[in-house]
């Protein structure tokens, strides 16, 4: 301990046997070890060397039993207790990754939990309960600033301990046996802590506490469950000893199968006499069969993963952790705990639910402070279905507002699960908290269901038809079941969900039966542009209006002589070169386009469309030739203006300019339109029968075993719906569901699963009878099925259809999908398209070329599927359009480098190999291109000579003025000295002026077209176009001096 520490903590006082005698200058040492606290460093040292003190076991506690009386020296007791009591979490922030920091947050932990043993007494919480009445015996005008500090600053001490978290290694009791939280909650109760708590919570002078009051009660029933504390105290029911019969039936079940199994796996030869067997069928690595050299009766078990290492799972991908299970705690605290709670119930729930929830919503309140809302209306609630239901005592929280506050903390949380995904199991944690208050409000709406007492049957039915009617409630269990991913939510949280989806389904379908026109609220989201836009009707395309239309586009264009302006040039696009969307489809589109300006009669824009999308797909003359004259792409355009053109959706009215030149905002707009129509119980059903809503039940069904008979009841029941009541029975048919209905069916417990092993076998008996039928039903065992797939497999496979739309100049076909299909590939199909790779393989754009020659058009998506399938390409990299690198960034960093070392050659008389670092990443994969590297051994730069070397280097025996020339001959020239053409024996010197002179002219022109910008542009492709084609080398006397080469992917 630091010096200064132990010196202010001896100044304490010190304790004899059980009496504490305290020094004279206590008061001021406290008031030291408060100051120390505030100034500690991050690894909270001054926090650690104090518990490893244990000031709080030997001063603290002591100091504030035996001199209670000493006002001054108490408050500050109270205030360094309520310092050091603090959670770790509070202190660290989070969970620290740091190994160093974690071992710092574990060393504080430890110490909360001693302290936590230590308050554990009566004594403690007897002078604290003394010097807390006494406070609130004051009335309000009484009390001074003090007073309602030293009240808060004991209710947060309070909070503080019972917050500390249990030590597992040294809290290892069974049930019913006291650990330190029974203890410290005993000692609560034997001081009568307990009784000011409900004073606090029902008082309406104290009201400012209601928060520091729900915290302490929701940490004093953390480790409880309305049920156990329910039961405490009463025999066991009926219902009770038949479920506890049930599973000792079951375990007994399994026990006698693990018998029989192990008699039969008995050989009836001595062990060393097991022989070596055949597998026949059963192939090994290689084309033989399986030996097997172990007992015949043990082959039932064999695999071959015997013996190779588990796979580890990532991180990112491993299964949500479950929280602490609950534990029951000494029969004489759940009797307490059982007592306080009918108490709070009576007298205090409704008045403090109340507080709270004003608070939380006017936002007065800390962040996550709805959690502790949260879990007292689902505890407290279910306690009281369990306790004799009486609806008065929770009319608080049974409303609309209940429901509605629920959620959007739901909404809000699932929100936060996929914004904030380092906190995702935190969120998880509060999303599942408010999934249960839910459950709970569904459960209680269903209990009043059941009540004798009219108006309450009523009340029920009110709330039921708010939350029947609005789709916000409708549909929530929909969104959770769609959304549920099992690497964030455990799978406890997957059971409340299951099991408060079939509860709200059957209080629903419930609620249908008795209506035969039940009305509900359906919205609808609808987008519209913003007010800057201007809204036009859909063109009339009558034989008339077309006339019409003609005639003003035919005058607009003639009046401008068919000149397009330059800004309209420029802002035309034809084709995105980013969408997945083949280039045929988009031809298609460009022409609807076209179509669509002139049908807005926008004469030059339609065609600056025509003449753009001319460029891009110049094959078969489809927008016109390349010569066209102005009066036949006149007669072009009022073709396709006449022609009918498929569309996939109605055709979107091109936006005239506003005349002052404004940009107009592309904003969109969402308006929510609400309307009413009639529900239908069995449609609302369909909308469960998606794979990804199927799947959660089936990974809950997983664990049957372990599940509750309720919860599996809920699974079947869910299934039941889907593959009897809509016969989906098809989107079951899939390879682990099989494997899953196979484990059930073989369980030696499967007495115990009824419903379960029903269920299996109609599904099974089903698929056989598909399968006689369908030859291809055992393939689809391999993929999950939506609904269209589904009837597929049971109803036959539909095919693809093609319509062919015809214009006067050209013919396109237009693939029209009809439900979903399934495209296959026919045997010259499969050769045609190797024939093609095998010609393309080597171009730049092996994907592009082969799309182009295709027979059968298909998408970019399925030709690469196909190409992965025949083995012809290993990866879809392969495919990508290769483009030529450019090394400029390379090459000024060699420069560099070339012109340093030659400076520090001439400065310093010295020559030494100097290496080459790459310290970027387009350095790096420059030195590993093998053209690059030819340039640095023509440079005379040598590679590592042998494995202690990793770089490149500059050879000591290069002089200055050669680094220089070499530098010097790695800048980009505009002018080639003639000398240079005429030392190029390579090269004809008269193609090579042809060229330049050509270029020089298609530069010349291209000046006097394009902006100063494009000019720049134009120049710098010049210049990169003769860098291509001349390799000339200034003879100086050294092959790397006068070096002027390019470097690409095709070498220097």
């Amino acid at each position: 301990m630091n010096c200064e520490l132990l010196a202010t903590c001896s100044a304490l006082g010190y304790l004899e046997g059980e009496i504490y005698h305290k020094e004279v200058d206590c008061l001021e040492s406290v008031k030291d070890l408060i100051r120390y606290l505030r100034h500690e460093d991050d690894t909270r040292d001054v926090r650690q060397q104090l518990g490893a003190g244990q000031i709080v076991q030997n001063d603290l506690l002591p100091i504030i039993i035996q001199h209670g009386q000493d006002k001054p020296l108490f408050d500050a007791c109270i205030r360094l207790m309520v310092n050091l009591t603090q959670p770790a979490m509070l202190c660290f922030g989070k969970v620290p990754d740091d190994p160093v920091f974690r071992h710092h947050f574990l060393e504080v932990t430890a110490h909360l939990q001693a302290y936590k043993e230590a308050f554990a007494s009566e004594r403690v919480f007897g002078i604290l309960s003394e010097i807390l009445y006494n406070l609130l015996q004051l009335d309000w005008e009484q009390r001074q600033e003090e007073d309602t500090l030293l009240i808060e600053r004991i209710l947060l001490l309070v909070r503080n301990v019972l917050h500390v978290p249990a030590d597992p290694c040294e809290e290892k009791k069974v049930d019913d046996d006291a650990s330190v939280h029974d203890r410290l909650l005993w000692a609560i109760h034997m001081s009568g802590f307990d009784d000011l708590v409900k004073f606090l919570a029902s008082a309406q002078s104290e009201q400012q506490w209601s928060m520091h009051v729900l915290e302490i009660i929701s940490l004093m029933f953390r480790d409880q469950t309305p049920e156990a504390l329910v039961s405490a105290g009463h025999a066991r029911s009926a219902e009770e000893k038949q479920k506890d019969s049930q599973e000792l039936e079951a375990l007994r079940e399994k026990e006698h199968a693990a018998k029989r199994s192990r008699t039969f796996q008995r050989g009836t030869r001595h062990s060393r006499f097991g022989g070596s067997f055949v597998v026949q069928g059963l192939k090994s690595i290689g084309d033989k069969d399986v030996i097997y050299h172990r007992k015949v009766n043990n082959f039932k078990n064999y695999t071959h993963d015997t013996g190779k290492a588990v796979r580890r799972v990532p991180k990112r991908n491993r299964q949500a952790q479950e929280c602490k299970d609950k534990r029951r705690s000494a029969l004489n605290v759940r009797l307490f705990l059982r007592e306080f709670c009918v108490d709070f119930l009576e007298n205090c729930y409704n008045r403090l639910m109340y507080l709270v929830k004003e608070s939380l919503i006017r936002e007065q309140t800390q962040q996550h402070d709805e959690t502790y809302y949260l879990w007292a209306l689902s505890f407290f609630m279910a306690f009281n279905r369990g306790n004799g239901f009486r609806a008065d005592l929770v009319s608080e929280t049974m409303s609309i507002r209940a429901f509605h506050f629920i959620e959007r903390n739901i909404t809000n949380y699932y929100e936060m699960i996929l914004t904030d995904r380092k906190e995702a199991t935190s969120w998880s944690r509060r999303m599942h908290l408010a999934l249960k208050a839910y459950q709970e409000l569904l459960l209680t709406v269903n209990e009043m269901d059941n009540s004798q007492d009219e108006s309450i049957r009523q009340s029920s039915s009110v709330i039921k038809s708010n939350i029947f009617y609005l789709m916000e409630y409708r549909e929530i269990f929909l969104t959770l079941l769609r959304k549920y991913d099992e690497t964030s939510q455990p799978q406890s949280y997957l059971k409340d969900l299951v099991e408060s989806t079939h509860l709200f389904l059957r209080m629903l379908e419930h609620f249908c039966k008795g209506r035969k026109n039940l009305m509900v609220q359906k919205k609808k989201v609808k987008r519209k542009r913003s007010r800057g836009e201007r809204k036009s009707s859909a063109p009339d395309t009558t034989p008339e209006a077309l006339e019409e239309t003609w005639k003003i586009v035919e005058e607009e264009l003639k009046a401008s002589g068919f000149q397009l302006s330059e800004t309209l040039t420029e802002s035309i696009v034809p084709f995105d070169a980013t969408s997945e969307t083949p280039l045929e489809e988009q031809r298609t589109e460009a022409m609807v386009r076209v179509q669509d300006a002139l049908l807005a009669r926008l004469g030059p824009e339609a065609l600056g469309l025509l003449r753009a999308a001319r460029e891009v797909w110049p094959e078969g003359d489809v927008f016109g030739s390349a010569d066209v004259e102005p009066e036949e792409e006149l007669e072009l355009l009022k073709q396709i203006l006449k022609a009918n053109l498929p569309r996939s959706s109605p055709p979107e009215p091109v936006i005239e300019d506003e005349d002052d030149g404004v940009e107009l905002e592309e904003e969109e707009l969402e308006s929510v339109q609400v309307s009413e129509s009639e529900f239908d119980f069995l449609d609302f059903i369909k909308r469960f029968a998606t794979p990804s809503i199927v799947r959660p039940y089936l990974l809950l069904l997983n664990s049957y075993s372990k599940n509750a008979p309720h919860t599996n009841h809920c699974i079947a029941r869910m299934l039941h719906r889907l593959a009897v009541n809509l016969k989906m029975d098809a989107l079951l048919y899939q390879l682990s569901v099989f494997n899953l209905f196979n484990k059930i069916l073989s369980d030696p417990a499967a007495a115990a699963y009824k419903e379960l092993v029903t269920f299996a076998k109609y599904v099974l008996n089903r698929f056989f009878a598909v399968a006689a039928k369908n030859n291809k039903a055992y393939i689809e065992l391999l993929f999950w099925k939506n609904v269209g797939a589904a009837r597929e497999m049971t109803e036959g496979y539909t095919k693809d259809g093609f319509v062919l739309f015809k214009i006067p100049l050209k013919c396109f076909f237009f693939s029209k999908r009809i439900g979903t299909r399934i495209v296959l590939w026919t045997e010259e199909q499969e050769q045609e398209l190797e024939m093609l790779f095998e010609e393309y393989k080597d171009s730049d754009d092996v994907l592009g070329n082969i799309l182009k020659k295709l027979t059968a058009k298909r998408s970019r998506a399925r030709v690469v599927d196909k190409m992965l399938s025949m083995g012809l390409v290993s990866e879809r990299r392969e495919l990508y359009k290769k483009r030529s690198r450019s090394f400029s960034g390379p090459m000024l960093w060699l420069q560099n480098c070339l012109n340093r070392t030659a400076e520090d050659r001439e400065d310093d008389g010295v020559s030494q190999a100097v290496p080459l670092v790459p310290l970027t990443e387009a350095n790096e994969e420059a030195m590993e291109n093998k053209s690059f590297r030819k340039l640095l051994r023509k440079l005379g730069i040598r590679p590592p000579a042998n494995e202690q070397e990793t770089f490149w280097r500059i050879p000591a025996k290069i002089s200055a003025s050669q680094l220089q020339s070499a530098a010097a001959a790695l800048s980009p020239r505009e002018e080639e000295p003639k000398g240079d053409e005429e030392q190029d024996s390579s090269r004809s010197p008269t193609v090579e002026s042809q060229e330049e002179e050509q270029q020089q002219q298609q530069e010349e022109k291209e000046e006097e077209e394009v902006s100063s910008e494009q000019r720049t542009h134009a120049l710098r492709a010049l210049l990169l176009a003769r860098k291509r084609k001349q390799h000339t080398s200034e003879q100086t006397g050294t092959v790397y001096e006068g070096v002027s080469c390019s470097v690409s992917d095709d070498g220097c």
